[in-house]
């Protein structure tokens, strides 16, 4: 299995946002009871996510055999509005 990008700029920017405030919280409540399994598993899961925005591979993604770089509604080009021919008011041309 090669692993190919199939993660977009904004979807691992939001694994990355999502996944250290995971670590952070799960950080926080370790600190408080060290012996539950609740916050070591969202540190996995955290962990797992920074991992997916870096690399930009997501291996759900590949399963389901999408991607989030390219959507097929997304226009590659920016939207441009064309220049319409100006009137000049007040003059007959």
């Amino acid at each position: 299995m090669k692993l190919k990008k199939n993660v977009g700029d904004l979807d691992a920017l939001m694994r990355i946002t999502i996944g250290l405030t995971g670590l952070a919280v799960s950080t926080a409540r370790m600190v408080d009871r060290p012996y539950r399994t609740g916050p070591m598993i969202t540190a996995a899961l955290s962990a797992m996510k920074v991992g997916e925005g870096v690399t930009r591979f997501c291996p759900v993604l590949y399963l389901m055999g999408t991607n989030t770089l390219n959507p097929g509604n997304r226009r590659k080009t920016p939207y441009r509005i064309r220049r319409y021919p100006r009137t000049q008011y007040g003059r007959d041309s």
